[in-house]
């Protein structure tokens, strides 16, 4: 283990922490006793395949950065490449392109309005409030893009199994239910009928030609689920993301990286207006007016309505 960290204690020379825990272990072996050693996960690997560099070359996923790339990808094909390791095909650049257009802006949803109030409150950090945006990326706002994911994930595995993908969904949803879990990616508090976005992932998938078995499973547990939880549920924009991903090859597991990215460029679009058009303290102002204090408070005590 490699850290710059020290270590102090009555009667205890400090040695850096590398070298004590070694010796916690190097001694734990040797007696059985002593010191537990810090569990932070294994050291098995040492290298990275994404990036290197010498004096004379910026490698970046063993591509020439500045003779291969710079100039000559869009971003979109850059962030595949980064992510996977591959130049993406036309197909799955056109789709990614296509999720990260629908997904980038959604108004003034609390991760935005936290990136507006903190940038208001700290001009000088860009950084912090995107930041601050981003750091609620979580089940309900921007997170169910990859919870969608991994239940259409499930749907397919049912139906490798030699069941139907119908069968299959039915399957999935009753599951999640019999543990009182969310569907995620269906239903949506605007879109009761069809989310537009959904619809038109699945018709650019379709002309595409990469609609396979991910949004089959979509849309049959849209399907199934008005009989299982007794109302319909549309398919929203973070179920059909991951659908169309994923039939195009995208990884589950950098899923959540895709509304993280798209929402990053809508943040950065909302703090620049906030430069010239500041609205940070109307959303304070608006958060205090709109909740009431009903904690303890002495007799007469009646609080203001500035």
């Amino acid at each position: 283990m490699s850290t710059d960290l020290t270590l102090a204690a009555p009667g205890f020379t400090i040695v850096r922490a590398a070298k004590y825990f070694s010796l916690c272990e190097n001694y734990r072996e040797l007696t059985g006793e002593g010191p537990h050693p810090m569990k932070i996960g294994a050291q098995t690997h040492h290298s990275s395949a994404i990036s290197g560099s010498n004096a004379e070359t910026i490698l970046v996923r063993g591509h020439d950065l500045a003779h291969e790339l710079v100039g000559r990808v869009s971003f979109t094909e850059h962030f595949w490449l980064l992510v996977t390791g591959a130049m993406p095909s036309e197909v799955q650049r056109r789709m990614l392109d296509a999720t990260l257009v629908a997904i980038a802006e959604h108004g003034l949803v609390p991760s935005v309005q936290a990136s507006r109030m903190t940038y208001a409150a700290a001009p000088e950090a860009l950084q912090g409030a995107v930041a601050a945006g981003i750091l609620g990326c979580g089940s309900v706002i921007l997170g169910a893009a990859e919870a969608a994911g991994r239940l259409l994930a499930e749907v397919r595995q049912r139906a490798e199994q030699g069941t139907s993908i119908a069968e299959a969904a039915a399957g999935v949803v009753r599951a999640y239910r019999a543990e009182r879990r969310a569907i995620p990616g269906y239903g949506h508090p605007l879109h009761k009928g069809a989310d537009p976005r959904a619809a038109r992932l699945f018709q650019i998938a379709a002309e595409l030609g990469c609609a396979g078995q991910h949004i089959a499973s979509a849309q049959a547990v849209e399907q199934a689920l008005p009989g299982i939880v007794g109302k319909p549920l549309v398919l929203n924009v973070s179920g059909a993301i991951p659908a169309v991903l994923l039939d195009a090859g995208y990884p589950l597991t950098a899923l959540k990286g895709i509304p993280i990215l798209a929402r990053t460029a809508s943040l950065i679009a909302h703090l620049t207006e906030e430069q010239t058009r500041p609205i940070g303290f109307v959303l304070s102002h608006a958060a205090s007016q709109a909740v009431d204090y009903d904690g303890p408070a002495p007799d007469g005590f009646r609080e203001s309505d500035e």
